[in-house]
């Protein structure tokens, strides 16, 4: 039997419609680079009231909302500050990894809503906390996963949930750059007290996301891997953008590997790179019982597709390769990741990317961390919150 091609096709042609009246008080908690998106697209919105910004160097704060073309705010350089004293409905965490966590749990004991950026932090344990926050506190949080709004991103999912594959058994997964330590707009990527991890925590856990969401987000079991700063600590690496200090700096991974055995016996095959001698270290393949799918790997798994996907399953005992039609690029990624968030606080539902299910990608990523400092295979153990 061939594929039904119709049961591929997308219509992203959805429009909410928003109630202008009812404003949301939004205060931003870190105003590095990718705050401008959070506060570009926030200030798009008829329904949001941009308010307060705070981050730790003085005037920084207000110097990215002069960006962004925002009047009216306050500004601030202690969150505390800023959630104590301003009437807020929600806020977006855009701090360092490494103070994901306390940002997030604060607000939430406060009684607003977060936005926080990914990783969602650098420890399974901080991930725990702010569960445990968020169910006491009865607000949502939303971790910034804005690739799985992308069309073809949701195009996987919608193959691998068809059950056209059959039950997946095999995943590989990962990507990276060639050249790519981000160090041209800030060194604190590179910065194990600021951020914690490196390559994992910046693009491994988009292409962690990739997967584990088109499986349903299957519980992590085990993991067995390794992450390495072989690069990074070499001048060399920094060559085309003129920063060889920065390899003095580098405390974090520049590439991790893993092998991570998922509920219902998944195994999946991982790998990430911020710099590499080769163009790509493969790409991700979801093979099961009935058939597999490729899908081309991109440089960090950010929601922008080059190439199509093709199934590979046999009809009639012959084998056969069906390619899927490349969607159009979804370009307003941001707007639906804020629009999402949004009203799910008007609609009191669910948070549109729950920590339910990034704790998961948490607990892969610090497994990889455990296992690589022990040098052996670990144990993923999530309580019940």
């Amino acid at each position: 039997m061939a594929i039904d091609m119709n049961n591929f096709s997308s219509n992203q042609c959805e429009e909410t419609v928003v109630n202008a009246d009812k404003k949301l008080r939004i205060g931003i908690i870190g105003t590095g680079g990718i705050s401008g998106s959070h506060i570009r697209t926030y200030k798009a919105q008829p329904d949001v009231e941009l308010v307060a910004g705070c981050d730790l160097i003085p005037g920084k704060a207000e110097k990215k909302f002069a960006e962004c073309e925002v009047e009216g705010a306050k500004f601030f350089t202690n969150y505390k500050e800023m959630i104590d004293t301003m009437n807020l409905d929600a806020v977006s965490v855009c701090t360092y990894n490494r103070t994901h966590a306390e940002c997030t749990i604060y607000a939430l004991e406060h009684g607003l809503h977060v936005l926080l950026e990914k990783p969602m932090t650098v420890t399974l344990d901080e991930a725990v906390a702010i569960r445990k926050a968020e169910k006491k506190s009865g607000k949502i949080v939303s971790v910034g996963f804005q690739p799985r709004f992308d069309a073809n991103m949701q195009m996987i999912k919608k193959i691998v949930q068809s059950g056209e594959l059959g039950r997946v058994f095999y995943v590989q997964t990962g990507g990276g750059r060639r050249h790519g330590i981000p160090v041209s707009w800030s060194e604190t990527f590179i910065e194990n007290d600021k951020a914690g991890l490196g390559a994992l925590g910046d693009i491994g856990c988009y292409s962690i996301d990739l997967v584990m969401n088109a499986l349903g987000n299957p519980k992590p079991l085990t993991v067995s891997g390794t992450a390495t700063d072989y690069f990074g600590t070499t001048p060399e690496a920094y060559s085309q953008v003129g920063k060889p200090e920065c390899a003095k700096k580098f405390s974090v991974d520049d590439f991790a590997s893993a092998y991570i055995r998922l509920e219902g016996g998944i195994i999946l095959d991982f790998r990430i790179a911020w710099y590499m001698h080769l163009d790509t270290p493969g790409d991700t393949i979801l093979m099961g019982t009935k058939g597999s799918l490729r899908v081309p790997s991109t440089d960090c798994w950010n929601g922008s597709f080059s190439k199509p996907m093709t199934i590979y399953r046999d009809v009639a005992g012959e084998p056969v390769q069906t390619q899927i039609p490349l969607l159009p690029e979804t370009k307003d990624l941001w707007n639906r990741k804020i629009r999402s968030f949004l009203d799910s606080i008007h609609n009191g539902t669910e948070a549109p990317v729950p920590t339910s299910q990034i704790i998961y990608n948490q607990a892969i990523l610090s497994g990889i961390q455990d296992s690589s400092e022990c040098g052996h295979e670990v144990e993923i153990n999530i309580p019940e919150i």
